[in-house]
C-alpha cells in the first residue's frame, strides 16, 4: 500500500509539475516554418519575434565546404525554384545535389517565392538558403538590437550511410566541420548538436569540446534499444511526439535525460503533451506552442 501511494505521489507531482512549469524550452522548427519560408534567415528573425527560446536548423555542406542550411541536401522540389525562376520538377529534384554545387551558385535558387503547399498561410517571398555562420550573425544582430534574451542554436545533422560521399561527407568529416564553425563563431555554449544518424553524433563526442548531442528518433524500436545502438547516454533524447509516453519520460529522468519531442503544431496535441514532464517541445509553429505552454493570450 505504500509504495502504490508513493508511486501516485510521484505521478502526480510530475503532472502538477509538468501543468505550472514555463521552463519547457521552445523551439522554432527550421525557425517558423508555418508563417515564413524553412530555415531561412527571416524565418529565424520570425521565430525569435515570437519569443523561441531555440531555434532549430539543418546543416549540410555544399562542394566547397560551405555549411548550407537547408533540409535536404538537394533543392526540395516543393519550394524551389532554380536559377532561372523555373520550378525545380520532383522526380529531377536529387540531380539539384547541395554537395556538388558551391555556395555561390546555391545562392542564385530561390526557396521562398513558391511557398509551400503544405503550409498555406506561410508567407511568400524570394529568399535563398543562408550559411550557418550568417545565421550566427544576423540572430545574434537582432538579439542585440532588440535587446532579446540569449537563444540557442539546435543544428541537426542530415546525413546516412545511403548518402556518404554522394550527398554529404562522412561521419567524422561531417561532424568535424560542423565542430570547427562553431568554435569559429564561439557558439559553443549556444549550440546543440542533433541527428537521426547515430554516426556524426559518436564522431562528435570524440573531440575535445564536449558540445552537447540529442539523439533524433522516429521509429518504435523504443528507447532503450535506441540508445543501445547509440552506444552512448545523450544530453538529450528527442522522439517523434506520438512516441511519447509516461514510461519514455520516467526512463529519462531517472538518467537525467532531456526529452524534447518533434514537431508539434496543432493546439490540441500541444496540450496534449503538457501533461507530461518535458524539457522542451519543437514546433513549426513557435507563438502556437508559447501560447500553450506559457499561457499567453492568441
Amino acid at each position: 500500500m505504500k509504495k502504490l501511494f508513493l508511486c501516485a505521489l510521484f505521478l502526480f507531482s510530475i503532472n502538477t509539475f509538468a501543468q505550472t512549469a514555463a521552463t519547457v524550452e521552445i523551439e522554432g522548427h527550421r525557425g517558423a516554418r508555418g508563417w515564413v519560408p524553412e530555415n531561412t534567415i527571416p524565418s529565424f528573425i520570425k521565430a525569435l519575434e515570437f519569443g523561441v527560446d531555440t531555434l532549430e536548423l539543418d546543416a549540410v555542406i555544399s562542394q566547397d565546404n560551405q555549411i548550407v542550411i537547408s533540409h535536404e541536401p538537394w533543392f526540395s522540389s516543393v519550394i524551389s525554384l532554380d536559377k532561372n525562376g523555373k520550378p525545380i520538377p520532383e522526380d529531377r529534384e536529387k540531380e539539384f545535389n547541395l554537395y556538388k554545387m558551391n555556395y555561390a551558385e546555391i545562392k542564385l535558387y530561390d526557396v521562398g517565392s513558391r511557398g509551400n503547399k503544405n503550409f498555406p498561410e506561410q508567407q511568400k517571398m524570394k529568399v535563398y538558403k543562408p550559411l550557418l555562420k550568417d545565421v550566427f550573425n544576423e540572430t545574434q544582430k537582432y538579439i542585440r538590437k532588440n535587446k532579446s534574451k540569449p537563444v540557442k542554436y539546435n543544428i541537426e545533422i542530415k546525413s546516412n550511410p545511403a548518402g556518404d560521399n554522394v550527398f554529404h561527407p562522412t561521419p567524422a568529416v561531417f561532424a568535424k566541420r560542423i565542430y570547427d564553425e562553431v568554435l569559429a563563431n564561439k557558439m559553443q555554449k549556444n549550440v546543440i548538436i542533433q541527428s537521426f544518424d547515430v554516426r556524426p553524433l559518436k564522431e562528435l563526442r570524440k573531440l575535445s569540446v564536449k558540445l552537447p548531442l540529442a539523439l533524433l528518433v522516429s521509429n518504435k524500436d523504443g528507447i532503450e534499444k535506441n540508445l543501445t545502438s547509440l552506444g552512448f547516454q545523450p544530453d538529450a533524447y528527442s522522439p517523434h511526439f506520438s512516441l511519447v509516453d509516461a514510461a519514455m519520460v520516467a526512463y529519462c529522468r531517472t538518467r537525467n535525460i532531456k526529452i524534447v519531442p518533434w514537431t508539434v503544431n496543432e493546439i490540441s496535441d500541444l496540450e496534449n503533451m503538457k501533461k507530461f514532464d518535458l524539457d522542451g517541445i519543437i514546433s513549426d509553429y513557435p507563438d502556437r506552442a508559447i501560447k500553450v505552454f506559457r499561457k499567453t493570450k492568441p
